[in-house]
């Protein structure tokens, strides 16, 4: 095999040769402060300034102490979950030795032994941040806050290694704190998948042990509102119940829970009902009209009932993509004033309407960068979120200094490239994610807003962790966070695999999105994967694919067997995650395989064709006619790899998602098998006119 980019090789490279040298390199990259840090193990963020302190082994268990409050308890409570899972005991508040020991800063044991070993809390580390530090048997986790101690935990975690009797801890002294205050997780709830509580409860626990502390569910239909009851669908939206229920559980995991709720556009699944239709811009359309005398107080009824179910600081307006703005009932007021002046008036409005819940307000940027010089007539304790999810070379100051140049406070939003996608394009992620985050703490940004969208609605979540995970490591990494230590590290951090299996098969996968873009295909490889090759659209793409689907294939196969090969070992972390990637690997694979066969079909039956009049050749037409449409037929490979990724796609589904709008992805694999049944039964049908009559039918392919 031969792999076509050179970018590829060098990664791989990168990766073989880190497994063999000491840690201390990779600290370097990730931060100027990082110093002399060779515990030899994976850590996701790399803390600041980190030196060995030696292995401590935990064969015989392992006592935590804590102070009496509730959060040093259930950090505490989390550290011995840990051990247990490594096949060990963790004594809580128990004597013996070893002993983790979690300190308030401003007890006298603490700052004792931080001047014995001439360590201080900066200002930057006060809210955050933490120490860790050994002295014996004895491992000290120091911070002023409990959400300091909670991080320190996370941290410590990452550092056990072995099981059972072989269990130990690599020790470090280590200072860490985040260079952005807000490390933030936007999840799409309303194009298609929306996540079972049980699901969002396994996300927060995952964004906490990586140090997200915000949430952010996005809906334009999919809250349940008791006063606007219409417009979310049975079993496809979050109940107050549910509500309740995840805002307390976030809230020991230190993670705020800021509701995203369209307010301006994307509202198409409450404007189709006729009870708000005169609301809408356009008849039926996905903008709510400025000016119509409902429009405020529906949002301030939607708003009234947010703020009373998230106690956040924070509320999240949406105002993003007004597409139809002055198509409609607008346009009179977009011709005299102009579109953006007509926009921010209406965002505004949104403000004062909702001052009363005395909540900040975060609104998305793209439409209002427009126009700097009406940024600066917004309120200025609004929050702009400056989004762009690809990669930009040069840079992303255009999206975000139209907010800060008019002293607004700013957050930047990267993507996890999942949108439209059989498995998010992590070259593209990665690079958007660095850069992006990096030019935000450059630029004073306090709060980074990592994004999962699910456009085409087959998305799933399970398949963006490893984007999530380095959006997590950007925001509290200072700096231009590096992506090849980051990939090096996730599979040992996230699935437990020292192998390096898991890692390169996320770099053959990105290998894989490589080779697309190559061929000029480096978006939407959802349409890729339902279009038919026959088509007029199927035919262009063929001439671009066709040269490549071997390589791709290739690498999405490569990644089918590393990962089978990690499923296998005991002790792996994250299964479902694991059968996520799988499943994208197939998908890729499959959209090479389809048009593979789709074209030797053609080239088959139009040499059966040429062959029918030549009675030597009757072997050769019999033997393509069974190939194109016997038992293993071509038709039916195509009919059958639909069908097994149906299954597979249900059951990735049903293990984060509701059952509410799966049968609208399932029933494209039906229709799919059964176009593919059809048209094996076409030359099924043509073999058998030709054994009566010698004479083969025009190719007239069913659709």
């Amino acid at each position: 095999m031969t792999l076509p980019l050179n970018r590829f090789r060098l990664r791989t490279l990168f990766v073989l040769l880190v497994l063999l040298v000491p840690v201390v390199g990779l600290a370097a990259d990730v931060s100027a402060d990082a110093k002399d840090f060779s515990v030899g193990q994976a850590l996701l963020p790399m803390p600041r300034v980190m030196h060995d302190a030696g292995m401590m082994p935990l064969s015989q268990g392992v006592s935590v102490q804590f102070a009496n409050n509730a959060e040093d308890e259930f950090a505490a409570k989390d550290f011995a979950q840990a051990v247990q899972e490594h096949g060990a005991h963790c004594r809580l508040q128990g004597a013996g030795e070893p002993t983790l020991l979690l300190l308030r800063s401003n007890t006298a044991t603490a700052k004792e032994l931080l001047a014995r070993n001439h360590l201080q809390f900066s200002d930057a580390m006060q809210e955050q941040g933490y120490i860790l530090v050994r002295e014996g048997s004895r491992f000290y986790d120091i911070a002023a806050t409990g959400t300091g101690i909670f991080y320190g935990v996370q941290t410590i975690r990452q550092m056990l290694t072995g099981r059972g009797g072989k269990l130990a801890l690599h020790t470090a002294t280590i200072l860490d704190w985040p260079a952005m205050r807000y490390r933030g997780m936007g999840d799409d709830l309303s194009r298609g998948p929306v996540p079972t509580l049980a699901y969002q409860e396994k996300q927060i626990r995952t964004f906490a042990a990586y140090k997200i502390n915000l949430y952010s569910p996005y809906f334009e239909n999919t809250l349940q509102f008791t006063a606007t009851p219409l417009a979310a669908p049975p079993d496809g939206a979050m109940s107050r119940t549910d509500v309740e229920e995840l805002v307390r559980y976030a809230r020991q995991y230190h993670i705020i829970i800021v509701p995203d709720q369209e307010s301006f556009g994307h509202l198409h699944h409450t404007l189709l009902f006729e009870q708000y239709a005169q609301l809408a811009e356009t008849p039926h359309g996905s903008v709510l009209a400025p000016g119509q005398p409902g429009s405020l107080p529906l949002i301030d009824q939607w708003f009234t009932e947010i703020a009373q179910m998230f106690p956040s600081p924070f509320l999240h307006i949406g105002a993003d993509e007004t597409f139809e703005l002055g198509a409609g009932q607008t346009q009179q007021a977009v011709a005299k004033e102009g579109l953006d002046k007509v926009y921010m008036d209406f965002v505004r409005q949104i403000y004062q309407s909702l001052q009363p819940l005395h909540r900040r307000l975060l609104f998305w940027g793209d439409v209002a960068m427009n126009s700097p010089a009406l940024v600066k007539t917004l309120p200025k304790d609004m929050i702009a979120v400056a989004w762009k999810y690809t990669p930009q070379p040069q840079g992303y100051d255009a999206w975000i200094k139209p907010f800060t140049d008019a002293g607004m406070e700013t957050w930047v939003a990267p993507g996890v490239s999942s949108w439209n996608e059989v498995y998010p394009d992590n070259d593209a992620a990665l690079q958007n994610i660095q850069r992006f985050v990096a030019d935000g703490q450059r630029l004073g940004a306090p709060g980074e807003l990592n994004t999962a969208w699910y456009d085409s609605g087959e998305g799933l979540f399970a398949q963006t962790w490893y984007g999530v995970l380095f959006g997590a490591a950007a925001g509290w990494q200072p700096g231009a966070s590096s992506i090849p230590q980051f990939e090096q590290s996730f599979g040992q951090v996230f699935h437990n695999d020292a192998s390096g299996k898991i890692n390169h098969a996320q770099l053959e996968l990105i290998a894989a999105y490589q080779t697309l873009a190559k061929a000029g295909l480096d978006a939407d490889t959802d349409s890729l994967f339902w279009l038919d090759p026959w088509s007029e659209q199927g035919r262009i793409i063929s001439a671009k694919l066709l040269p490549i689907a071997h390589d791709l294939r290739i690498h999405a196969e490569n990644a089918m067997v590393d990962i089978d090969a990690v499923r296998q070992q005991p002790n792996i972390r994250n299964q479902g995650a694991l059968a996520a990637m799988a499943l994208g690997a197939r998908r890729l694979d499959f959209i090479g395989q389809k048009f593979q066969q789709a074209q030797e079909i053609l080239d088959e039956y139009a040499r059966m064709t040429a062959e029918q009049s030549d009675a030597s050749q009757r072997e050769d037409l019999s033997r393509l006619s069974y190939t194109i449409s016997g038992q293993n037929g071509q038709c039916q490979d195509i009919r059958d790899g639909y069908g097994v990724l149906h299954d597979l796609y249900q059951a990735a589904w049903l293990r984060e998602n509701r059952q509410y709008s799966l049968q609208d992805q399932l029933v494209r694999y039906d229709m799919n098998m059964q176009l593919w049944i059809r048209r094996g039964e076409f030359f099924q049908g043509a073999r058998e006119q030709f054994w009566r009559t010698h004479k083969l039918p025009a190719l007239q392919i069913p659709q």
